[in-house]
């Protein structure tokens, strides 16, 4: 049975070679066995029609005599299916310039894994991130607060400022990679000659190295040190939240970037409250007597004392809500609420006449 593969990759018949690329590069990311929505049989697929559109001899034979017209040297033009997963799961940044049944790896799938691809580009090294923990209390997590902490990490020389190079020295172009920030290299596989490039170890992708290197890093641009810096904690903050800080991680040295610090917040308890959400529960004891009469009591918040009005008739485990008294929200300048639990504490001993008072008391009732 013939296919369509136009209806395969989404396309009309007239349409141009970029938008037949566009469509296969949007249903292989889709599809690619390795991620979350892959379907090793439609990427097959997509794959076999892209390597007929994207063919102009192909495609014109296609549009002569369908599916049914023979394709030389099977998947690929030569590639099996094996050695093609195995390629694009090497980031397709190894094959530039190759040819497999129309298809660019490098341009197709680099950036899927992370790759530079086949456009000769250089990836900019980044330093490792870092987590660290910080404990903070229950009113810090309430209203924010900042901290203060020290930790040991791979940071920019400070003699060079991360170049490598001792100050006042020039940078020279890369003896190893010319300046182009890549190697390259050729290796011959059953596919014929591969060209391969991978960023510079010696000038890490910069394609700059120093004249005279840093004495205090030796030329490497990072040392191991002592930073201090203070970390925000935004107001509402729950307990096990974990802040992310751009640029504070370690730096990996000469022509890179800094990975970033993760802090991971704990919040201790404080005894007589309890959050949920953006609220705040507590209890209060009355006596028998307050409930029954009603009164005007003084309630600790996390504001402060404050007067709550406690009706005639009250019963226990009945809820009052202080409104804009609980937890900041985050991002926002309001607040949930405070709900108090009203506890009545039945006396368990009464004098006689205590007794007699209650007993003329329910029959008034």
């Amino acid at each position: 049975m013939s296919k369509d593969y136009y209806k395969v990759l989404g396309v009309e018949k007239s349409a141009s070679t970029d938008e037949i690329k566009k469509a296969f590069r949007k249903l292989a990311h889709k599809y690619h066995p390795d991620k979350k929505t892959g379907d090793e049989a439609k990427f097959k697929e997509v794959n076999e029609a892209y390597q007929v559109l994207g063919n102009e001899t192909k495609r014109k034979q296609f549009d002569q005599f369908g599916s049914d017209f023979e394709q030389q040297g099977g998947f690929g033009g030569g590639m099996n299916w094996e050695d093609f997963m195995h390629a694009t799961r090497s980031g397709g940044g190894g094959f530039q310039g190759g040819n497999f049944g129309g298809i660019d790896l490098g341009d197709i799938f680099g950036d899927m894994f992370g790759f530079g691809g086949g456009r000769g580009r250089s990836q900019t090294q980044r330093g490792r991130d870092v987590q660290i923990d910080v404990e903070i209390s229950f009113r810090e997590a309430v209203f924010g607060t900042e901290k203060s902490v020290k930790l040991m990490k791979r940071n920019a020389c400070d003699v060079c400022k991360g170049s490598g190079a001792e100050p006042g020295s020039n940078h020279k172009t890369c003896p190893e990679c010319k300046g182009n920030g890549q190697v390259r290299h050729i290796q011959q596989t059953i596919l014929g000659a591969i060209q391969s490039a991978a960023t510079c170890g010696t000038c890490a992708g910069t394609g700059q190295v120093a004249e005279k290197q840093c004495k205090h890093c030796g030329g490497d641009g990072a040392v191991r040190s002592e930073s201090e810096m203070k970390i925000k904690v935004p107001a509402g903050i729950d307990d096990g939240s974990t802040l992310r800080i751009s640029s504070k991680g370690e730096h990996p040295g000469t022509g890179g970037a800094a990975g970033d610090l993760y802090v991971r917040v704990h919040v201790k308890s404080e005894k007589g409250y309890e959050r949920h959400g953006d609220d705040i529960y507590t209890q209060v004891h009355i006596s028998m007597m307050q409930a029954a009469l009603g009164d005007h009591i003084h309630i600790d918040t996390l504001d402060g004392s404050k007067k709550l009005n406690i009706p005639s008739g009250t019963q226990s485990y009945q809820k009052f809500r202080l409104k804009g008294l609980g937890v900041t929200r985050l991002q926002s300048n309001k607040r949930g609420d405070q709900y108090v639990e009203i506890i009545v504490d039945i006396p368990k001993k009464l004098s006689h006449k205590a007794k007699k008072l209650l007993e003329e008391l329910s029959n008034e009732i």
